[in-house]
């Protein structure tokens, strides 16, 4: 079948909207959504299409407002205390209860506590009233046809409530757009269809992907008050995706297919846009998303975004979002953005904008943002991530320390009560943070593993409040406190034990190739993966590689890094590697075998104003948990009999 090719462009972001936007407009993609009526109680969210005006008055009587007697203002002149005042029962006064309608011929109601009964015809009152004093009248609250909601209003709780005293049962509203989600590739395998299988006793095999994209699209199409149908993966047939989308586009105001927007050969988004409708941009000047497209068929929006989630959602973000807040008749509510100090270098490629996602913190007054992992598929930045920092198209990036404007994912109250830990991956660390989380103490531990010498540094630049360090002194045999007095000399610094934890080989279940010793390293075909350089592991392999006299070049792998050790067991678990160096924990979660080789000490490096703050108490208090410190030891591989102790460097 021949099909016309489509290239990338590298359109800048705004020409890139404002050329969907008119090809949109061209087609009348931009019609407001029709209206429907719908009971108040399923209103809250939606958006109304109309003003609303109020049927009948609130109140819709004169009411008391008090309990008491109502009277007639005129006939209470001159009652006080000293001198109170008598009225009859039934002629100039009339017991009322609040909220009761105020008898004919009265104007006023004496609270209950001025009214002293005197017989069961009289009453004294100690109190003279004013017209309408007490009283709520007529239309107090809302007069008939008074607007009470206008057109174009997100409904609150608080509005559901007011347009039901003003009369109405029910309202019309915008109807909410239906989005198609359609993944593509023929890679896909559903999480029911992946979950199905691993019951079974299967696992997917290599180059099947679960396809989750259309769960984070289809969320956030709710959040932004579309209806999202997520409909079955389209393996990469033309055919299959033309039919496809010719059936979404029957009943779906917005079509999204997801994947197979670049320029490959088995990439059919922009073929079949093409056929059915116009490609309007086809590559944009970002990243990640680049090859993203935007265009229109039928009269209706369809986007084709990358398959990358990280790019998937970015590009969802930049122009799915306006889109449908723009057909009800909404604009997008800004996010909150704060100005961040960037905690390292990052280079960027001129002739692009680039969207960094962050974790943020405030270490000594300055809120740091410290870049995750910005790689086009890590899922986990997106969970991870703080807020987003944008990186302008003709910059070469930003170096350390500089500010950079960054716009908000989470609550900003939330990020005061984090506390930073950069330095070495340790999975007791992580654990850490899902007890504090547990406890309800407010307070947030962010992790960015950047291995135990760059922990340091980011204390000696006031990056972090905490550091995760396992520095072996090669001189001394002793852990992490040569390391602290050499590289933070003008610091007091506490070192907080934090566990004992075995290093080793992690290695194929059962040890297939029978490694014992770093020797067996330099064997022939033993492919090896390595922790970075800077790592307390990298410290601890090198050191002991020279102290047995081995030259790093026989050992093939050694080159090749890794910043955690759970990338260096998931290396090992999927047959890239052969072994590599970590603890028990990472081999225990990925179901490898544990070869043991050392054991070390790793400590927390902690500046002293901190480990004294009010931020840290939660911290402090939890390595003392028995709870805590039992699921630690669960992890395997460690000892934590002295968690918590203080070594003053």
């Amino acid at each position: 079948m021949s099909r016309r090719r489509y290239y990338l462009e590298d359109r800048a972001l705004e020409d890139a909207l404002v050329q969907f936007e008119s090809a949109l407009a061209r087609a009348g993609g931009l019609r407001l959504m029709d209206e429907e009526i719908i009971p108040l109680a399923e209103a809250r969210g939606r958006i109304t299409a109309v003003p609303i005006w109020a049927a009948r008055s609130v109140p819709h009587y004169h009411a008391a407002a008090m309990d008491g007697i109502a009277v007639r203002a005129a006939a209470t002149a001159g009652a006080t205390d000293s001198s109170p005042l008598t009225l009859t029962l039934g002629d100039q006064a009339i017991w009322v209860d609040t909220g009761d309608p105020l008898p004919p011929n009265t104007d006023a109601v004496v609270m209950a506590e001025n009214v002293q009964t005197l017989g069961d015809a009289t009453v004294a009152i100690t109190a003279a009233v004013a017209p309408w004093q007490h009283v709520r009248p007529m239309g107090e609250d809302i007069v008939a046809t008074e607007l009470v909601i206008p057109e174009g209003v997100s409904l609150r709780p608080v509005d559901l409530g007011a347009i039901a005293a003003a009369g109405h049962a029910t309202v019309r509203v915008r109807r909410r757009p239906r989005v198609a989600i359609i993944p593509t590739g023929t890679e896909l395998v559903t999480p029911e269809a992946a979950a199905a299988r691993e019951a079974s006793g299967q696992t997917l095999r290599a180059g099947e992907i679960i396809e989750f994209n259309s769960l984070i699209l289809a969320g956030m199409v709710e959040e932004w008050g579309g209806v999202a149908t997520r409909l079955p993966p389209v393996p990469d047939r033309q055919d299959l995706l033309r039919a496809a989308v010719a059936g979404a586009i029957a009943d779906h105001e917005v079509i999204v297919i997801n994947a197979g927007s670049s320029a490959g050969a088995e990439d059919y988004t922009a073929t079949v846009l093409g056929e059915l409708g116009e490609v309007a941009v086809h590559g944009v000047a970002i990243r990640p998303g680049h090859p993203v497209i935007l265009g229109v068929a039928a009269g209706k929006p369809v986007l084709g975004l990358p398959g990358y989630p990280v790019s998937a959602a970015l590009t969802a973000e930049l122009f799915l979002r306006p889109l449908l807040y723009r057909l009800q008749g909404l604009t997008p509510p800004p996010r909150p953005a704060v100005t961040a100090t960037i905690s390292r270098k990052l280079l960027s490629p001129i002739g692009e904008d680039e969207f960094v996602r962050v974790t943020l913190g405030r270490v000594d007054g300055r809120l740091i943002a410290t870049p995750l992992a910005r790689g086009a598929g890590v899922v986990m930045s997106l969970v991870r991530a703080d807020g987003i920092a944008r990186i302008p198209r003709f910059s070469e990036g930003l170096h350390a320390g500089a500010e950079v404007a960054v716009e908000l994912l989470r609550d900003q109250t939330e990020i005061e009560s984090t506390i930073v830990a950069i330095g070495s991956h340790d999975l007791a660390l992580d654990l850490l943070a899902s007890y504090l989380r547990r406890a309800g103490a407010g307070r947030r531990l962010s992790s960015a593993n950047v291995g135990s010498l760059g922990g340091l540094m980011a204390l000696k630049r006031r990056d972090a409040h905490l550091a995760g360090i396992h520095l072996l002194d090669e001189e001394t045999g002793e852990y992490n406190i040569s390391y602290v007095r050499r590289l933070l000399p003008d610091e007091e610094i506490v070192l907080v034990h934090l566990a004992y934890r075995e290093q080793g080989f992690l290695v194929a279940p059962g040890n297939p190739l029978g490694l014992s010793s770093l020797r067996d390293l330099t064997r022939p075909g033993v492919r090896f993966v390595n922790r970075q350089r800077g790592s307390g592991t990298r410290v601890l392999l090198d050191y002991h590689v020279r102290q047995e006299g081995i030259n790093p070049g026989t050992i093939s792998g050694y080159e090749r890094e890794e910043f955690t050790h759970m990338a260096v067991a998931a290396a090992v678990q999927s047959g890239s590697a052969d072994v590599g160096l970590g603890i028990r924990a990472a081999a225990h979660a990925l179901g490898l075998t544990f070869v043991p080789l050392f054991s070390e000490c790793y400590d927390l490096a902690i500046p002293r104003r901190h480990w004294e703050s009010e931020l840290l108490a939660p911290l402090r208090r939890m390595l003392f948990d028995p709870a805590y410190r039992s699921a630690v030891e669960a992890l395997g591989g460690y000892r934590v009999e002295r968690m918590g102790e203080e070594t003053q460097v």
